[in-house]
């Protein structure tokens, strides 16, 4: 059983508890395989959220390169007893964010393993924050917050670029551009279901992994991310899924994860895939590799234990 997805409180200020005790929840609850994937750095002062207030840039920086030091101590570590992978999460606010993570990945090549490709923000302004912060980045798009046509299609436009800038080996939360507004359907935008359908595509084309991931659940969604719609253009096409916590403290390894397997069976899945370390770089220069369950991922020992 696998995330790949989580953040702590040690090198995340929205989250909670230490890198290890991550990790240590996620080996009592018998996770095989658990990503370590922290934001990376941003660049800017005014990207800063309220709990950053007092940090510096250069601390920002420093505090990633500590993760990453960290989190390398812990694979080692526990390697006995779990195999964790350390990657990052990205961010686009800006071009900036884009050319300062080709940097980063080139300093610390061998060191990051992994990408969760994720976009938080539309023209500088987060989307996920609260209501008020995601329908001003909606207006801020097109000057309405109703009409959310040019917003999904902005978000998508800048999620391909990612994918086709840095082939991340996760997608991450593919659909958080309706965090806020769960039961809206792509069907009813045209234009912005055609955009999520090419980075579907193209995704699928270059062989990463789709995330099904519990965050959605913990925010009065009825489903993960990403939704039904969306899932079905995924499994329509034969993408690859994984399965990601998104966890951000100990308290939210493993969290509703089973319902994710109720959302599974339903939608009439069947394969789940993983990455593990792999000696030999992908053709992105990154150590890891995808793997099927070779097991039927619902008769897995782990979901018993979740009863």
């Amino acid at each position: 059983m696998h995330s790949h997805h989580s953040h702590s409180g040690q090198f995340c200020k929205h989250a909670a508890g230490t890198l290890e005790e991550v990790v240590l929840e996620a080996i009592r609850q018998g996770f095989e395989v658990y990503g370590l994937s922290e934001h990376v750095p941003r660049y800017r002062q005014i990207d800063l959220y309220p709990e950053e207030e007092g940090l510096t840039l250069a601390q920002l920086s420093s505090q990633f390169e500590d993760f990453l030091v960290e989190a390398h101590r812990l694979k080692a570590l526990y390697a006995p007893q779990i195999h964790l992978l350390v990657g990052l999460e990205t961010e686009f606010i800006t071009a900036l964010d884009l050319e300062s993570l080709d940097a980063l990945l080139q300093k610390h090549q061998g060191q990051v393993e992994y990408l969760v490709g994720s976009v938080h923000h539309l023209n500088g302004i987060p989307i996920d924050f609260d209501r008020p912060t995601f329908e001003k980045a909606a207006e801020s798009v097109d000057g309405s917050s109703k009409d959310l046509s040019a917003f999904l299609c902005a978000y998508f436009d800048a999620q391909y670029e990612v994918l086709r800038r840095f082939h991340p080996e996760v997608v991450g939360h593919l659909d958080l551009c309706r965090l806020y507004t769960p039961t809206l359907q792509f069907s009813q935008f045209p234009e912005a279901l055609e955009r999520a359908k090419r980075n579907i595509l193209y995704a699928i084309e270059y062989g990463t992994l789709f995330e099904i991931n519990a965050a959605a659940l913990r925010k009065n969604w009825e489903t993960p991310y990403p939704g039904v719609d969306l899932l079905q253009i995924i499994l329509q096409h034969g993408g690859r899924l994984a399965l990601s916590d998104d966890s951000h403290g100990p308290h939210a390894v493993g969290l509703n994860y089973g319902r994710l397997a109720v959302y599974l069976e339903r939608a009439g899945v069947t394969d789940l895939w993983f990455l593990e370390y792999s000696e030999t770089p992908n053709g992105y220069g990154r150590h890891v590799r995808a793997v099927k369950m070779e097991q039927n991922w619902a008769t897995h020992p782990f979901w018993s234990r979740l009863s």
